[in-house]
Parts: structure tokens; sequence; C-alpha cells
């Protein structure tokens, strides 16, 4: 008996196969409101004190801006393109767009909006609430141990950062939150911050030269960060290790 047929897409079904994986990257979820710690006793200074916060219940996107979203609007409005755009380590459709700055991640929030409604980059506190992903007091999103998807085992550098959809959510339904990039929040960093943060919906300091971000990185020795951890860059700079994630009201 002949072995079965595998029907392969043509380039129409392939086109169309790759929107439809486009429109699932665009889902989001609703982090429902509540109190949860904010802050770690076992990191750096700018950690503590440890807080309670509360956060208002906000949607954020299942997966980073990805690649392919980021093309469309680099060819839709002529923006200038991020940091080695063309290299092919950061060229597949289902990568996160890195190499994109704060003010490129603002830009394409302000292009979104006009098309899907008001989205944003999210602040630092609602950031850690959705990446903790409901229980309290676990290291990272899905534990405290490394999950074993994590290519390598978590340790870096990598040729590259990893595809969205790989690994499993966490608790409120977010793939990859805390690891493969540095994500963009919408606040200014101040180490300091915490010891004076307002309880209820904190957004940071009014000024500051560096804008927080959170996340594990593909370059880093270690691939995955604590969900308290924080960092903070200039916000002109273009890294390739920094993305960004959407978030709406």
């Amino acid at each position: 008996m002949a072995p079965p047929v595998r029907h392969r897409l043509d380039n129409r079904g392939y086109a169309s196969f790759i929107r439809a994986k486009i429109h699932r990257m665009c889902r989001f979820v609703t982090i429902r409101r509540g109190w949860f710690l904010m802050g770690s006793h076992e990191g750096q200074a700018a950690e503590r004190p440890v807080h309670q916060v509360w956060v208002d219940a906000f949607q954020l996107a299942v997966y980073p801006v990805t690649r392919s979203e980021y093309a469309r609007f680099l060819a839709q409005t002529a923006h200038e393109p991020p940091r080695e755009w063309d290299n092919p380590a950061f060229g597949q459709p289902d990568q996160p767009a890195v190499g994109v700055n704060w003010h490129d991640a603002q830009a394409y929030c302000a292009w979104r909006s006009e098309h899907d409604g008001v989205v944003r980059l999210p602040t630092e506190a609602e950031w850690e609430r959705a990446a903790r992903g409901g229980p309290e007091g676990r290291r990272y999103p899905w534990g405290d141990d490394i999950p074993e998807w994590v290519p390598n085992g978590g340790h870096g550098p990598l040729d590259g950062p990893w595809p969205v959809t790989l690994g499993r959510p966490n608790g409120f339904g977010l793939y990859g939150i805390a690891a493969n990039i540095h994500e963009w929040c919408s606040n200014w960093h101040d180490r300091e911050f915490y010891a004076r943060s307002p309880t209820v919906n904190p957004d940071g300091p009014e000024v500051g030269t560096r804008r927080a971000s959170r996340g594990g990185a593909w370059r880093h020795a270690v691939t995955i960060n604590r969900t308290a951890a924080r960092s903070s860059l200039d916000p002109s700079f273009r890294y390739t290790d920094y993305g960004f994630r959407l978030a709406r009201d």
C-alpha cells in the first residue's frame, strides 16, 4: 500500500497560516485586580523594602510584540528600523522585536492605538503583578526553579531570542515573561522609589534619567530573571535584548 500523501501548504496557504498565527499572538489576557507583595528580600537593594501594592485590573498581551507585528508598523510609518534589523539572528517572524528603544516602543503604541484601540506600556508594578501569575513569593513566574523548557537550562548567551510561543504560560496565561528579553515599562526608574511608593497603582517617579525594564535576556549568562528583579536603561538606547509587551485598560 502506498504511503499517505502529505499535503503541503502552497504560498497562499502558508501566508494564511502565518496571518492566523500572528493574529493569535495579538491576544490579551485580563490581569485581575488585587493586592500583591512587590519586591524581594533576596535581591538587590533596589528591590527593597518589600511592600504591599494594589493594582487595578488591566489587560496584558500574551506575547511580546513580534518582529512580524513590528514590521507592519515600519512598513506603514517609515519609522527608523531597530538596531540590527537585518541580522538573521533576529529575523524570524515569531521572534520578539528587539533593538528598540523606549521611544520606539511608545511610537509603536501610538500607531497601534489608531488601529486597534488604545494600548500602552505597562507600569513596573503592573508588570510584576502580571509576571507573578497570582501566587506570592515565587522566584520565577512558573515557580522557584528555572522551567525545563527554557533553552539550554537558562544558561546563556544564546545565538538570539527564542520564539515567543515557546514554553508554557504562567498563571495569568502569559508566555515568556521574565525571560528571553528585557521588556520596557512605562515609568522612570529610581532605585529608592520603593521606600516612598504609593500603595495604590504606583506609576513610578515623576522624573528620571533611565526608564524601567523587567525580565531576563537571551544574551546574558542567565536568560531568565526573578519576577522581582529590576533593571533600567537610558530610553534612547537600542539594545538587541530589549523589546516590549503591550498593555491596555
